[in-house]
Order: C-alpha cells, then sequence, then structure tokens
C-alpha cells in the first residue's frame, strides 16, 4: 500500500526550505535547485506545489497572515474584556509571534528588499493580505464605539496608525538588534488605552 502524502506538510517544508535559502543566498541568486537540496525533495515534487520562487514567496505571505487573520478574527469578538483589550492583546502577541520567527520575518523582508532594488514591486500582495487586520480593526473599534468602550475618534486615521506601528515594529524586528519587545508593546498600549472612554 503506498505511503499517505501530508501535502499541507510538504509545502510548508518546502516553505521554510525557501525561506532558508533565501535568507542564505538572497532572493536573486536562490533557484528551484537550491530549494530541492535544502528541504530533500526532487526538483519534480517542488513543481508539483509551485511553478516557481516567486510563488513560493506568495503562498508564505498568504500562508502567514491567513493562519493570524484566522486566530484573531476568534480573538477580537471574544467575550471576556473590552474592545481596547482585546485590540492590546492581539498587538502584542502579533509582536510577540513576529520576534519569535524572528529568522523567517528577516528573510521575507530580504526578499522584500531584494525585490525592490530589482524594480519589482510586492507591496500589492502585502497591502491585499495586510487589508483584512485594517478590516477587523475598524469593525472593533466601531463596535466599542457602540458600546460605550471607546472614544469617539475617526476610525479610518486611527485604524492607519495602529497598522503603521505594527507594520514599523516588523521591520525594526528584521532589520534592528535593538528591538526592545516589551517597550514596543507598552507603547502599542499606551496608544489604545488613550482611546479607552473612562467610565
Amino acid at each position: 500500500m503506498p505511503k499517505k502524502i501530508d501535502h499541507e506538510a510538504r509545502k510548508e517544508k518546502i516553505l521554510q526550505s525557501s525561506l532558508k535559502v533565501f535568507g542564505r543566498e538572497g532572493y536573486k541568486d536562490s533557484n528551484m535547485s537550491l530549494i530541492s537540496e535544502e528541504c530533500n525533495l526532487s526538483r519534480a515534487t517542488i513543481y508539483q506545489y509551485f511553478k516557481d520562487k516567486e510563488q513560493i514567496y506568495y503562498y508564505a505571505v498568504k500562508l502567514v497572515t491567513g493562519r493570524m487573520f484566522e486566530k484573531y478574527s476568534e480573538w477580537a469578538w471574544r467575550e471576556e474584556g473590552t474592545c481596547i483589550d482585546r485590540m492590546i492583546d492581539i498587538c502584542n502577541d502579533i509582536m510577540k509571534m513576529a520576534t519569535d520567527h524572528i529568522n523567517e520575518i528577516t528573510n521575507l523582508v530580504a526578499v522584500m528588499l531584494q525585490l525592490k532594488k530589482e524594480k519589482r514591486d510586492f507591496s500589492d500582495i502585502i497591502m491585499r493580505r495586510t487589508a483584512k487586520f485594517s478590516i477587523l480593526f475598524k469593525r472593533m473599534l466601531r463596535d466599542g464605539i457602540r458600546n460605550g468602550e471607546v472614544i469617539d475618534c475617526d476610525i479610518d486615521n486611527t485604524t492607519r496608525h495602529i497598522m503603521i506601528l505594527l507594520e514599523s515594529y516588523c521591520f525594526q524586528i528584521s532589520l534592528l538588534n535593538t528591538f526592545d519587545l516589551e517597550e514596543a508593546q507598552s507603547l502599542t498600549t499606551t496608544y489604545l488605552n488613550f482611546l479607552r472612554k473612562q467610565g
């Protein structure tokens, strides 16, 4: 009887191996042969899942943001705490997760910078994948205002501020050795607490 293959696990193995190769060789000098060697699978097997390294990169961004959105969508509407408490929990967890996966974040950012040097822009996929988070924060703020938990504020601008903070932290995590998780979480918590409606 043939061995049953877990295709999702295999795709993730290819993804993790690709990120290692991208980080080590640079995106431009990476190729499917190097990825094949790294994950110990034939090139033909890899081509069953991905047509090229660009598709692997798209998959990486899609996988990471998809998992995060699913997790935080549940957190956003749980019973305990106020809207602001839940937003703080989400933001803090995003930063914690980024520091826990610093190598993957660094490799993704390295790929983005390499592509920018080549005059290719991947920002559209990042924007599309993070748009869900903006919508989630807007819904939470709207709900918080309606429930009397959040001060009346410009929801669009406030969401933009939150997203800029989180994006800048992700870049700091990947590029600077001086990133301080506790300080970043404290700053974000302070900002969000300003939105809390006082009884």
